[in-house]
């Protein structure tokens, strides 16, 4: 097999298109989201990503390489890889942006440092997860139903994904509007472009022309400081103070779901490679996969690194080990050499926001596409507790608009409350939300399938996680919204609630019938 064909080209478009906008998406939130620095996001985190990028694109064309020399054949098509596009997202949202709301409220006097830091936890802990992973894949695909997982996801890609990015889209609907047609017509209509043109590529191409004609372009408050040369450096020290302090635990409910999550979903793409023709040994490339996101976390970046979907499509392009080369190449000189600022100046997100809509859309489709179409209540289940979860974002952000900085107190509970809105209930879904998400799901598959003792065992689990304080359990921060509190007392009614419909589902074979009543 040559090192470089054809269709190596069209496949390198294709990835490094989809590479670039994770890219984008981690400069863009951090910087206006989390509010870090650009010596932090161009000096630690995409350096960071760099590695991690060069570490598994160079290992995956290899092992195409070594496939191809075992089998005599010259079509073998490298495993895609990049940056995991849901984790971006939810360690975002669920981790960097907290840790630095619990920072200010406790008056730290860098709150995005510690944002930083409780990122990079994450990240480490994933990588932990997938590297174990590809030890025990087998087994953790058995144990979790594929609703639970899935649904668990979708949560997070319909709100914090899909409607946040839908909101952004209407408020420059002429940018917006027209990019998400373009991938409507190539991804769901299936049809293809003049010149064999990625319809990514075009949406993001007229998303640009658009933005720079409506005034979007160039983006605003982005620091361009010339071209340079970014090295990747160790962050051991950085690691070291952060796994000792308290992120581990205070996020352990998102890092232990997203770790499994990645893993599961690394092993599905592999047997979606092997179903195209190209078996590649389970072990070393879900191995490599952890390699790549550990190799992120030392080096500065908060994001794991995934196999990614699509392998197919990348072969029936032509696509060989050439494209992942080409990747690893390009990826690497945008985050070394701080070019990837010019980019971000030039590209605003609305630019190739309909990517990352078009991406939450079929990853909340793919719940209930992916699962058995009984199981589709378990799916519901789980995605409610995401909304329930982007509910506590936007109450938390509405009430700091206004300028409610203090405590939360009865008086405010009882307002929200005359309005039919349960605040209470809205904090304990948004601690631990994946966590909870994951449980209620399967529990409702086992309920579904009638398999009682599996049910009252999930329920069981989710009551350990509330008494661990990992699971429900909240406190009021000082100024404004609520923080995990690691403690039983918080968590003790949702403790028992979980005990009590164990003992339900447990004690179902005795009390109730099979038949189809209500």
């Amino acid at each position: 097999m040559r090192w470089f064909v054809r269709g190596d080209i069209d496949g390198f478009f294709g990835l490094a298109l989809d590479n670039l906008i994770q890219l984008l998406v981690i400069d863009g939130l951090c910087r206006a989201v989390i509010g870090m620095p650009p010596e932090l996001v161009y000096g630690r985190i995409l350096p960071g990503a760099a590695v991690s990028l060069l570490v598994g694109n160079l290992f995956y064309a290899w092992q195409a390489r070594q496939l191809a020399r075992a089998t005599g054949r010259d079509d073998i098509c490298a495993l895609p890889y990049g940056i995991n596009t849901p984790s971006v997202f939810v360690y975002l949202f669920a981790v960097l942006l907290p840790a630095r709301a619990s920072a200010e409220a406790a008056g730290a006097a860098d709150p995005t440092h510690v944002a930083w830091q409780a990122g990079l936890v994450a990240c480490f802990g994933s990588g932990l997860i997938e590297f174990g992973g590809a030890f025990v894949a087998e087994w953790l695909r058995k144990a979790s139903p594929r609703a639970a997982l899935l649904s668990t996801l979708a949560g997070i890609a319909l709100t914090f994904i899909s409607l946040n990015f839908l909101f952004r889209t209407f408020a420059s609907p002429m940018v917006g509007l027209a990019t998400l047609g373009v991938l409507v017509a190539s991804y769901f209509g299936r049809v293809r472009f003049k010149g064999g043109l990625p319809g990514g590529l075009v949406a993001v191409l007229l998303g640009v022309l658009l933005s720079w004609l409506t005034g979007l372009a160039p983006v605003p408050g982005v620091e361009l400081k010339g071209v340079g040369f970014y090295p990747p450096v160790p962050v051991f020290g950085e690691l070291w103070e952060a796994l000792r302090g308290p992120h581990a635990l205070a996020y352990f409910s998102v890092i232990l779901p997203m770790g499994v999550f990645n893993v599961v979903g690394s092993m599905q793409n592999i047997e979606s490679a092997e179903a195209a023709g190209d078996r590649f040994p389970t072990r070393s490339a879900l191995a490599a996969n952890g390699i790549g996101t550990l190799a992120a976390a030392c080096f500065g970046s908060c994001f794991p690194t995934t196999i990614y979907i699509g392998h197919p499509g990348w072969k029936a392009m032509g696509a060989r080990a050439g494209y992942s080369i080409l990747n690893a190449g390009f990826m690497t000189l945008l985050c070394l050499s701080g070019t990837l600022a010019y980019v971000a100046w030039a590209v605003p997100i609305e630019a190739g926001m309909a990517i990352v809509l078009y991406i939450g859309i079929v990853i909340t489709a793919q719940a209930f596409q992916s699962t058995p179409p009984a199981h589709a209540p378990a799916a519901v289940m789980g995605l409610l507790v995401g909304v329930g979860a982007y509910a506590s974002f936007l109450i938390g952000s509405t009430l700091r608009i206004a300028g409610h900085a203090q405590a939360y107190d009865a008086a405010l509970y009882a307002a929200f409350e005359r309005g039919d809105i349960y605040l209470r209930g809205v904090f304990a879904l948004e601690q631990g939300m994946i966590f909870s998400a994951m449980i209620l799901a399967a529990a409702f598959v086992h309920v579904i399938e009638r398999e009682w003792r599996r049910a009252a065992l999930w329920c069981l689990a989710g009551a350990v996680l509330c008494a661990c304080g990992l699971m429900h359990a909240y406190v009021e921060l000082p100024h404004g919204g609520a923080g995990i509190d690691l403690s039983f007392d918080p968590a003790r009614p949702w403790a028992l609630g979980y005990l009590v419909l164990a003992g339900c589902f447990a004690l179902a074979p005795w009390l109730t019938d099979p038949g189809e009543g209500h």
